[in-house]
Parts: C-alpha cells; sequence; structure tokens
C-alpha cells in the first residue's frame, strides 16, 4: 500500500517501534518517531527517509504536549496513532526497593502516556479518513509477569481501556487495534534482558494485519488458540456488559 500518510510512532528509535516505523516509511508514509535521545532519533531518522524526529520524555505530561503541538503544528493531521514507547523494570515485587520515582515513571510511561496522547490526538485521527490508532500491549496484560508486575498490571490497565477506547469509535471510521507481543528480542529490559521473538519475524507478521485493521493482533503465543480463546471470552463478556449503562461515543 504506497500512501501519504501521516504516522507518529511513540518509542520508535528501537525494537518494535522502529521496526513498525521501518514498514510504514516503505508504504510512502510521514513517519513521525518520538523517543529520549536525540542522539538516537538523529540515528533512527538518518536512516529513515520520510521518517521525523521529535525528542521528548513522554513520562511527563509537559513533553506529552510538546510533542502534540509539534505534529499539529508541522502536518495538521495525523492518520495513524502507535502507541508503543515503554520501560519494563525487570523486578520482582519482594525485590523491588527502588525509590517511587522509579515506579511512577514507568507507570507513567506505559499508562498515562498513551491515554494523555490519545486525548491530545484524538481529534486529529477522527478528522483521518482512514485513522487508526494502535496500542501496544503485551501478553503481560492478559498473563501477569511475575519479574515484571508494575509492567503488567500497568498493561493490563492499558489494554483494558483500548477496549473502552474501541467502543467509543465505534461507527466512525477510526479503528482502534490492540497489538499484544509475546516476548520479543528487543532492548526493552535493558542490556542483556533480550529474549524471545526474532524482532524482524515479529514485525512482517503483524504488520499487514496492522494494515488490514483488525481489532486484536498476536504473534506465537499470544496469536495461539487457547491466547485467542481468553480474549475471544473477554470480548464476550464486555459486549455482554457494556449495555447496561449507555454511554455516548464518538458516533453520537
Amino acid at each position: 500500500m504506497s500512501t501519504e500518510r501521516v504516522v507518529l510512532i511513540t518509542g520508535g528509535t528501537s525494537g518494535i517501534g522502529r521496526g513498525l516505523a521501518e514498514r510504514y516509511v516503505a508504504t510512502g508514509a510521514t513517519v513521525v518517531v518520538s523517543g529520549r535521545d536525540q542522539r538516537r532519533l538523529d540515528a533512527t531518522v538518518a536512516v529513515l527517509p520520510g521518517a521525523v524526529g521529535i525528542a521528548g520524555d513522554l513520562s511527563t505530561p509537559t513533553d506529552r504536549e510538546r510533542l502534540a503541538d509539534a505534529v499539529r503544528e508541522r502536518f495538521g493531521r495525523l492518520d495513524v496513532l502507535v502507541l508503543n514507547a515503554g520501560i519494563q523494570r525487570r523486578v520482582a515485587w519482594a525485590e523491588d526497593h527502588a525509590p517511587w520515582s522509579e515506579r511512577q515513571q514507568e507507570i507513567d510511561l506505559l499508562l498515562s502516556a498513551p491515554v494523555h496522547l490519545t486525548a491530545l490526538l484524538g481529534d486529529l485521527v477522527r478528522a483521518a479518513p482512514a485513522g487508526q490508532i494502535v496500542v501496544v500491549t503485551s501478553g503481560g496484560a492478559v498473563v501477569p509477569q511475575p519479574f515484571a508486575p508494575v509492567y503488567s498490571a500497568a498493561k493490563a490497565a492499558v489494554r483494558s481501556w483500548t477496549t473502552t477506547l474501541r467502543a467509543a469509535h465505534r461507527g466512525t471510521v477510526t479503528q482502534v487495534t490492540e497489538l499484544l507481543p509475546p516476548a520479543v528480542a528487543t532492548g526493552l529490559a535493558g542490556p542483556g534482558a533480550a529474549h524471545g521473538a526474532d524482532l524482524d519475524a515479529f514485525c512482517d507478521a503483524v504488520f499487514p494485519r496492522l494494515e488490514a485493521r483488525e481489532d486484536e493482533v498476536g504473534y506465537g503465543l499470544t496469536d495461539s488458540l487457547a491466547f485467542r480463546a481468553v480474549l475471544d471470552a473477554a470480548r464476550e463478556r464486555f459486549t455482554a456488559a457494556e449495555g447496561r449503562f449507555p454511554v455516548r461515543g464518538f458516533a453520537d
């Protein structure tokens, strides 16, 4: 698919974000990549023609607002918002004696950032002819990971919010897609902690499904029959319960 879309990917200088940025650029899209490290941003943009880097720490409200303002001022449109930025503090709860500020940063980047950025930029996506919000959660959002308890809890919260976000956009042209990676060999958990599926194989498999605008996209373990049965059951429960207290959506 060759397009002239504007795509924003948070956390796009490495791992899944970088892999998706490469594939969106290949479609002809202008890809806005955000990240905390200016040098890594510059290196990413240098090898991705059509990419634009905007630096910022998305764990802070101020930098989220600056990013949203920059997208509005420079492009005036946003076709795809990929909410991917994250960190994973790989430490068991019984051994976690870090200052609260470290845990707060993890929560803010994983949960506050996607919710806030969607509030800031959702109207631009809804104005696009075929807008899409892609929320990157995790297999740990469904099955908690004891080695990363705060990460798992934050991703579970984001998954819950994504379900209601999709319901709010029902009847509009905007698609809300949840990407649920299994363990993928990236630098998410820090040096020496990369394990899991090959990054390119993962991105090659999931990207066409993102472009097909599926509701939920998994890979490997998170695309297995057993895992999808859990997702299907949760979807059925939500559908059965959401009518109890009707709320307005963007199509109303």
